[in-house]
């Protein structure tokens, strides 16, 4: 007995084809040197925050360094302004007088004065600055980081990726005359703005963009005076030498995104108005935000499929025309070539 099976066609329909999410371009986020203007780096921070954003690797210089230091560790943005805004106008006051020609004198800040003949210790400075929440060693750090020192014999620039955090932010931010220098395994480092005031150069491998923020700003005139005074020229100049390495460094290589953070007409140590520096930097960091929109809209419109290749199309185009002294030539050698041959005995 035959048994007869009917089989039925079954027609399987591809699944739509679900589009991959666009990629979010890797940025490199380079903070440079400025004393108190560096502040400003805590807006330029908020932007990345409210467009949410991450940067895939810092590098910082100084206050730079600083501020990097505690955003690669976690902290928010908005986070940091707190922290700042209690521990540089509100908490400390004593903060109010760290950095005024009355510092020295003041038995209450003897915890920060150091043996080796500076003003102040940057260890110990960063000690109150930052939270408990700031990593103390690079291996805890959520962002990759490089920070920027001088190594004061050798004369050249070191990048500080591994080991203790704090030392090599300490190090970075020692201004002389002003912070002792940091020993590092027996190598001397001051302040890293002295070789690489803004360093957008250390972020560019593995990244999409780079984007640097200005804040070494210009010396700009007092209102009631003419002149700087004494004191005013002293601080300035390491503005000025720190200006000059960024122009000379901007002819050669540029950062995809470079913002100037408008805090020019802040002091070096004008750390208590960190209100009116993060109010100042404001413009700069709407810039940003426009700036950084338009790369990302650049970098996520939808992938548009190569079109099939063909054979470029064939155009009829008149010859060009000879030249007078070179037509009679061509002609005679073509009547040369429609002549028979002679046979060849």
């Amino acid at each position: 007995m035959t048994r007869r099976t009917s089989s039925t066609a079954v027609t399987v329909t591809p699944s739509p084809r679900v589009p991959e999410a666009p990629k979010t371009p890797a940025i490199g986020l380079a903070l440079g040197g400025g004393g108190a203007r560096g502040l400003a780096h805590v807006a330029m921070l908020e932007a990345f925050d409210e467009l949410g954003l991450r940067p895939k690797v810092i590098a910082g210089t100084s206050i730079g360094a600083v501020i990097g230091a505690a955003y690669a560790s976690g902290l928010s943005a908005r986070e940091i302004r707190a922290q700042m805004q209690e521990v540089l106008s509100v908490r400390f006051d004593l903060l109010r007088d760290l950095f005024t020609a009355r510092a020295r004198t003041l038995p209450r800040m003897s915890r920060f004065f150091s043996p080796l003949n500076a003003v102040l210790s940057s260890e110990a400075l960063l000690d109150v600055i930052y939270p408990s929440r700031v990593a103390r060693d690079f291996s805890e750090l959520q962002i990759p980081l490089k920070i920027v020192a001088t190594d004061f014999y050798a004369l050249e620039a070191v990048v500080f990726d591994s080991g203790s955090l704090r030392q090599a932010v300490a190090a970075s931010m020692a201004l002389p005359a002003i912070f002792e220098p940091i020993v590092i395994d027996n190598r001397a480092f001051i302040d890293g703005g002295l070789v690489n005031p803004l360093p957008f150069d250390l972020v560019r491998e593995g990244t999409d963009y780079t984007v640097a923020i200005d804040v070494s700003g210009v010396p700009v005139p007092a209102p009631d005076r003419a002149h700087p005074t004494a004191t005013e020229a002293l601080f300035a100049a390491s503005f000025i030498f720190e200006r000059t390495i960024i122009r000379e460094k901007l002819k050669t290589q540029q950062p995809d995104i470079l913002i100037q953070a408008g805090t020019s007409h802040f002091q070096l140590f004008d750390v208590w108005r960190v209100d009116d520096i993060l109010a100042a930097a404001e413009p700069a960091k709407q810039e940003l935000k426009t700036k950084l929109q338009r790369l990302l809209g650049s970098e996520t419109l939808p992938e548009i499929p190569p079109p099939a290749e063909t054979l470029p199309a064939v155009t009829s185009q008149a010859p060009a025309a000879l030249p007078d002294i070179v037509r009679p030539r061509l002609l005679r050698r073509l009547k040369a070539l429609k002549r028979p041959r002679r046979p060849t005995d």
